[in-house]
This record gives C-alpha cells, sequence and structure tokens, in this order.
C-alpha cells in the first residue's frame, strides 16, 4: 500500500521530539517527529546544489526553524536533529567525500555546519541507511529484529539494521548494497560508480531504461516504441503503464529487473541472514496496489527462493516499503533519537 503522510496535532505527540533533515540532489525534505517516530510537520526546499552547500545549510536552517514553528515547538524542545545525506562520506567526521549528485559539495564538513547553523546537535548518516532505519523504527520492518532494505531509485541504495545497530561499516561504506556484484563476467554492465556487475547496473531506473534502449535497437515488437518514436521520453513509469496495458516486452524487462534484485537479495541474506528483506524507492511499480508491482515482488521471491538456502528462504519476509519518501527524514529523526538516548543513558 502507499504510504500516506499523516501529521499528528502536538497534544496526541509524545516528547521528546526530533528533526529529520533529508537532503537529496534536488530536494531537501525536513520533518519534525515524536518518540514514537510520526511526524507533527513536514516542509521541503529546492537544494539548488550549483549554489554550495554552506547556502544550503543556511536555507536549511531556516526552514528547519519554520518545521518546527508548524509543529507548534520551540527549538528548545528539539531534543536532536539527524541528518541523511547522498554520496560517500566520513561519517566519524561528519565529512561529505565525493557525493556524485552534489558535485559542488565534495569534503565539506556538513555535521557540523548544520550543527553550527540551527544550534543543535546533529547525527549524520547515508541517506539510505537513514531510510532504512526509518522503516526498521516505524516501516515495515517494525515487527523485526533485523532487517535489509534495498532502495529502487536513480541509482540503488541500501540499508542493513541489525538490533539497533546501523551497518556503517569501518569505512563508512557498509551498506552498500547497490554495490553487490551479481555479474562477474568481463561483460558485465557498467556501474555509476564505475565497476562492473554491481546490482545498481542491473536493477536501477537508468540502468532498466538502458537496457531497454538496447532491446529496442535489437528491434523488439513493443507498444513502448511507438511512444518513444512519438517524441516521449522513456521511463519506467512509461514500461509499468505498457506493462499494465498488456504488452509482453514491458513486463519482460520489468521481471528481469527483479531476477537480477533477486539475486542480489540471495547474496544479502546469506550474509546477513535478516528477519525481513524490505524493497523501496521509486521504482517499484505501485507495490501492493498494482499487478506489475505484485508480478515484480513475486519474481523476487522466486528468484530468493530458487537460490536461498531453503530454511532462510522460508524464514525470510521479503516485502516493500511502507514509509514511502518520508523515510529518509523519519530515520534521520529515528537516528537522532538514538543517539539521544544513549548519551542520555
Amino acid at each position: 500500500m502507499d504510504y500516506s503522510r499523516q501529521f499528528i496535532p502536538l497534544a496526541q505527540a509524545t516528547a521528546p521530539f526530533f528533526v529529520g533533515v533529508d537532503v537529496g540532489g534536488t530536494n531537501i525534505k525536513i520533518g519534525v517527529v515524536d518518540d514514537e517516530g510520526r511526524p507533527l510537520s513536514w516542509t521541503r526546499l529546492s537544494t539548488e546544489e550549483e549554489k554550495g552547500p554552506q547556502d544550503a545549510v543556511g536555507r536549511a536552517a531556516k526552514a528547519l526553524d519554520e518545521a518546527i514553528g508548524q509543529a507548534g515547538l520551540k527549538r528548545e524542545q528539539i531534543a536532536r536533529v539527524g541528518l541523511g545525506s547522498p554520496g560517500t562520506m566520513d561519517t566519524a567526521r561528519g565529512i561529505l567525500l565525493e557525493p556524485g549528485n552534489l558535485p559542488n559539495w565534495w569534503h565539506f564538513p556538513l555535521r557540523d555546519a548544520m550543527a553550527k547553523a540551527c544550534g543543535m546537535e546533529v547525527t549524520f548518516a547515508n541517506d539510505a541507511r537513514s531510510a532504512a532505519y526509518g522503516e526498521y523504527w516505524v516501516g515495515s520492518g517494525r515487527v523485526f529484529h533485523s532487517m535489509i532494505l534495498f532502495t529502487l531509485g536513480t541509482g540503488v541504495g541500501g540499508g542493513i539494521v541489525i538490533g539497533d545497530l546501523l551497518v556503517e561499516g569501518e569505512n563508512s561504506a557498509g551498506s552498500e548494497l547497490g554495490h553487490l556484484i551479481i555479474d562477474y563476467h568481463d561483460t558485465a554492465r557498467h556501474c555509476s560508480c564505475g565497476g562492473q556487475g554491481h546490482v545498481e547496473a542491473y536493477c536501477s531506473a537508468a540502468s532498466v531504461i538502458k537496457r531497454t534502449e538496447e532491446l529496442l535497437a535489437d528491434g523488439r515488437e513493443t507498444s513502448v516504441r511507438k511512444r518513444v518514436e512519438a517524441g516521449e521520453e522513456l521511463t519506467p513509469i512509461m514500461l509499468d503503464e505498457e506493462a499494465q496495458a498488456g504488452d509482453a516486452f514491458a513486463l519482460e524487462v520489468i521481471l528481469e529487473t527483479a531476477r537480477y534484485l533477486g539475486i542480489g537479495v540471495t547474496s544479502a541474506m546469506h550474509a546477513v541472514d535478516p528477519n525481513s528483506v524490505v524493497i523501496g524507492g521509486a521504482m517499484t511499480f505501485g507495490q501492493h496496489d498494482a499487478p506489475t508491482g505484485q508480478k515484480f515482488l513475486e519474481r523476487v521471491k522466486q528468484e530468493v527462493a530458487a537460490r536461498a538456502f531453503p530454511a532462510l528462504a522460508a524464514a525470510t519476509t521479503i516485502d516493500y516499503a511502507t514509509l514511502g519518501g518520508d523515510a529518509g527524514f523519519i530515520g534521520a529523526a529515528g537516528l537522532a533519537r538514538r543517539d539521544y538516548l544513549r548519551n542520555k543513558n
């Protein structure tokens, strides 16, 4: 089921309160969350990446104050801020390293800049791992002890949560599930990171479009071709629409993507042995509410059943994420809550 954001009034909220900031290449989302992970307010501003990180931090700090005011709170009532950002980073030092979609932000001390701008302590994490924590805390993984998240979008992100531990690794590169290798051949597809054979090279929106273009060039008959030749942009949404209209080619591309994802899911399951695997992001084909989404999930499960240890395949729940685009800021707030409680104790 698609997630529908529902704000709660301050009178029904449980203190303490936290703010989650989810930085993206296009937009920055900011939300106030209570102690039970329920949003009280939400706002969004354009990232305007080309203006640099300091400009964005200043505007985000003002938007943060607006979100706090919308929730009926004051800044001093916020216990801590959580900040999720894309790209490679040094989590311990709070520094963005070389994020691909934020080229003007390289080697910037984002955590400390945000802390200074908003006057509060800030917890810093990768955006996909923040989303994973959000799903674990109050989303699809809330009833489980351990969870793996794959996010399918322009790229493929990931997160692993075991108990209250978000797996970040010694070099801040843990849980990079989009870079699991599923094809070792010299002819394997190239990932956006430059490597070959990664999950992202087969299961991202960009890779789905590239594979579709190659098949169209081979002369495959499909209603997708007519729309592309008419000048429409080829997107996963178009493939979904044509698959739902009965186009066999479009459905084939989507289910082949699910097969590749199932291989990656199996590898992650064998490494972690989680209670659940959750699939989120923008490219989930309507999830349970659409036939294509149902077929996509079933194909992932079939691949896992064929490749994983039988006992592991039988015991692991595989399902869609439930927090939608809010997983990032809710998870960032949840990580801030985790650090607040640790410091308090």
